[in-house]
């Protein structure tokens, strides 16, 4: 037990958790971090990390697949699974050991348990030596997400996965059913066939991606296709049977039932808010169903005590977790910071990759804003032609009158990069004619921008 009294203690130690710790110190505070796992949240240990790290293994693949279009010579390529995952975990604890660093750097206290809110700026820990109380005049809860679960389609690490179990396999599956076109699913969907999976994608919804321009994710649908992952929409799983040869499920589809015989299901509906076992309902949290609720400032109902990240809902993302650490220990050292989600990007990391950031063409014609669109394909890029990577298009949605910038979205090869001229243009206020003017290096694949760009404004003075 301690009376030690620190200014901020943040529960949870991911990537919302600890820029808000390093926040909270960098502005003078005594920041203590409880954490009962690896530093580095899902984001780091079960998530963006592994899964970007496997995908680049599986990039690598199809290189060497390709290395005779290049003018390359190689021998027959081989998949070593035991070292891919090797590699993950080694940059996985490279990167644990960074954020240990950063912590340490900035003087922060780190507390290895489970942390409980067990009163008014009261933090109790659970540790294997037994419980340990911290007081605090501000909290900050950042205990993130865990993988949403179907009843009936419960994880058992044979048949059925989750996204976690899907990192760690010892072995590919000749098949594979996925249960979600989300983000998740479609990495992972991208991540199997790479590696030699027959892969079945199943969506509830009409179409895959459904957060994304319905045009940008249409045009991924059709390559993932073409790379012979089945997709079908408005479907559901009905009925998984085991059998000699693994499982055969049932699928709802609009033209009746259609039976898949795979090896495995990987169940990737999403992620929803981790709130057990942290005392919120003895101390008086208000909750909005299972997240926690939350004003622009980050502040609960209840006075010095925050929330960030996937335990608040909204946009599953860690870097808009990060935001919202750095607002919320901003507030709890006596600031008045409030979130703009206005402009956040989201990026998928498929081949080719999808990025989007501000609102879509739909979005814009459902709100009654007269818009004009500018588009430019890939396949007119020299830099996207010599790299061998000249699927995609980029489309900037923008206002009709005045040119500025309302949203952008790109399929093609790193998007998830390009993407960051977008956030950074529609943040500034910016008009396609700032980017049609600005001269951008050449070849390059940011010209493809300036050539959307420069066909909006084109259109704008045409007055189409």
């Amino acid at each position: 037990m301690t009376s030690e009294m620190f200014d901020v203690i943040v529960i949870g130690g991911g990537p919302g958790g600890y820029t808000a710790a390093a926040k909270a110190s960098a502005l003078g505070g005594k920041v203590a971090l409880v954490e009962k796992e690896a530093l580095g949240g899902t984001c780091l240990n079960q998530g963006c990390i592994p899964t970007k790290t496997l995908l680049k293994s599986t990039e690598v693949l199809e290189i060497v697949k390709k290395a005779k279009e290049f003018g390359v010579e190689t021998g027959q390529e081989e998949v070593s699974l035991e070292k891919m995952l090797d590699r993950k975990k080694a940059i996985i604890k490279r990167l644990n050991t960074g954020v240990e660093f950063l912590m340490k750097s900035h003087k922060i206290s780190i507390f290895k348990g489970a942390g409980r809110i067990t009163g008014q700026g009261e933090v109790t820990i659970s540790t294997l030596s037994g419980q340990l109380i911290l007081r605090t005049r501000n909290i900050i809860i950042a205990t993130g997400s865990k993988p949403a679960v179907i009843p009936g389609l419960e994880p058992d690490e044979q048949w059925i996965m989750d996204s976690d179990h899907a990192l760690s396999l010892e072995s590919i599956p000749s098949s594979l059913l996925i249960i979600g076109g989300g983000a998740i699913g479609v990495e992972f969907a991208s991540i199997y066939q790479k590696l030699g999976a027959k892969v079945t994608l199943v969506e509830a919804r009409d179409r895959i991606l459904p957060f994304a321009d319905e045009e940008v994710s249409g045009d991924l649908k059709k390559m993932m296709t073409r790379e012979k992952i089945a997709i079908l929409t408005e479907a559901k799983v009905a009925e998984i049977n085991k059998s000699e040869e693994g499982l055969l499920v049932n699928v709802e589809t609009p033209q009746g039932i259609k039976k898949i015989q795979v090896d495995k299901v990987l169940v990737a509906v999403g992620r929803r808010p981790d709130c057990e076992n942290l005392g919120l309902e003895e101390i008086g949290i208000r909750m909005e169903g299972e997240k926690i609720a939350v004003n622009s400032k980050m502040e609960t109902n209840i006075q010095h005590i925050y929330a960030i990240g996937d335990v608040i809902g909204g946009i599953l993302l860690a870097h808009v977790a990060s935001a919202e650490g750095s607002a919320a220990a901003v507030n709890a050292m006596g600031g008045q910071k409030q979130m703009n989600y206005s402009v956040v990007p989201s990026c998928i990391y498929t081949t080719p990759e999808l990025a989007t950031v501000g609102i879509t063409e739909e979005q814009a014609k459902n709100e009654g804003i007269k818009i004009v669109v500018g588009k430019s394909q890939f396949i007119s890029s020299g830099k996207a032609l010599a790299m061998g990577e000249n699927k995609g298009l980029v489309k900037i949605v923008a206002e009709a009158c005045s040119g500025k910038i309302l949203g952008v979205h790109i399929l093609g090869p790193q998007a998830t990069s390009l993407i960051s001229e977008g956030a950074l243009a529609i943040k500034l206020g910016a008009t396609v004619e700032d980017i049609a003017d600005t001269i951008h290096a050449h070849p390059s694949l940011p010209e493809t921008l300036m050539e959307a760009a420069e066909q909006a404004v084109k259109l704008i003075y045409s007055g189409k």
